[in-house]
């Protein structure tokens, strides 16, 4: 039976749709059952519009507390009958209340290779760090902002002199990979946690048959 997902975005939801494309090609067990926005005007209220897909907003502004706010999208969540809540570029921090009511059921994605960079501008501050890897991470969600276990990594190298629109761009590109597969990853039992450690199902085993690659930039040279 294919993992029911709750979305949850504020803006235009690019990573909703890579989630979107992957399930309807079959690549991807799992199915959207909710789209869920803080934000009447939310670019991905509308690809959820057009795929067919329920959707709903609970407004921040309408509500006197963060409690209360979480109180509503916990349950509109529940209704739907989610099996996994995926934040999607969703731009609020969550309450105690509502990571208590989903507990270990709570993904995000961040353009940052964690725990460097958190916050909401990980790739500006990247490209401004001067570092010569960024890219970007999915992980388990908990009280503390991106400070969640790590399920997987992907890296880019940073061209000289690039800024964080251009370095953003790029790592949105692997977002759009590395997003889907941690979800397909869970569709299929085959995720562990250990402490801070994620442990994927033969995953070792594919490592060592593409024999163990690396990404160094600048590049090796001959003889190194």
């Amino acid at each position: 039976m294919a993992l029911k997902l709750a979305v949850l975005v504020s803006g235009g939801g690019s990573n909703l749709q890579s989630i979107i494309d992957k399930s309807e090609a079959g690549v991807l067990d799992a199915r959207v059952v909710l789209v869920l926005s803080n934000k009447p005007g939310a670019g991905g209220l509308e690809r959820a519009r057009r795929h067919g897909l329920p959707h709903a907003v609970v407004d921040h502004t309408e509500f006197p507390a963060r409690e209360a706010f979480d109180a509503a999208m916990v349950a509109r969540i529940r209704e739907s009958g989610a099996d996994l809540v995926v934040l999607a570029g969703f731009m609020r921090m969550l309450t105690p209340a509502f990571l208590d009511a989903f507990a270990g059921r709570i993904v995000n994605i961040h353009p940052a290779l964690l725990p460097s960079f958190p916050g909401c501008h990980g790739q500006r501050d990247a490209a401004d760090y001067g570092v010569k890897l960024a890219g970007c991470t999915v992980h388990f969600v908990d009280e503390i902002m991106d400070h969640g276990q790590v399920i997987i990594q992907a890296a880019v190298p940073v061209v000289p002199g690039e800024g964080g629109d251009t370095l953003g761009a790029r790592i949105l590109e692997l977002e759009h990979r590395i997003y889907p597969q941690a979800i397909q990853w869970l569709a299929e039992g085959r995720v562990r946690v250990q402490g801070r450690h994620v442990l994927v199902a033969d995953a070792g085993r594919l490592l060592a048959e593409l024999g163990r690659p690396a990404l160094v930039n600048p590049p090796l040279e001959r003889g190194f």
